[in-house]
């Protein structure tokens, strides 16, 4: 079965960085493109970064030049480093991929950024 586990999340002022852990099982991780989702309470769901299994990536306009995504294969995990983080980027931020066309979710961990 396929799991997705977020770790890294916490509290920090603006203008600081964090780094978030996506830690997956339960499928041939390196063939599949992952994906950084955030949701602030009230907001949609909001894509933050993607990565295919060959190391492209994609960024929402909000946080480019801000965020990396990245992952290694050996270790079935992705990354979100963030740096220059703003009070707007906080939210619960989501592990996600999509398996011949059912979406897995993590449970999401929260990035609060507050002074």
């Amino acid at each position: 079965q396929v799991q997705l586990v977020e770790s890294g999340g916490g509290l920090v002022q603006p203008g600081g960085s964090l780094r978030l852990s996506c830690a997956a099982s339960g499928f041939f991780f390196r063939i599949f493109a992952m994906h950084w989702y955030r949701q602030a309470p009230g907001k949609q769901r909001e894509l933050v970064a993607a990565i295919t299994g060959g190391g492209s990536t994609n960024y929402g306009d909000s946080v480019k030049g801000r965020f990396t995504i990245s992952r290694d294969n050996a270790k079935n995990t992705v990354y979100l480093q963030m740096n220059s983080l703003k009070p707007e980027d906080t939210a619960v931020y989501y592990c996600h991929v999509n398996r011949y066309s059912v979406d897995h979710w993590g449970q999401g961990t929260q990035v609060t950024v507050s002074s």
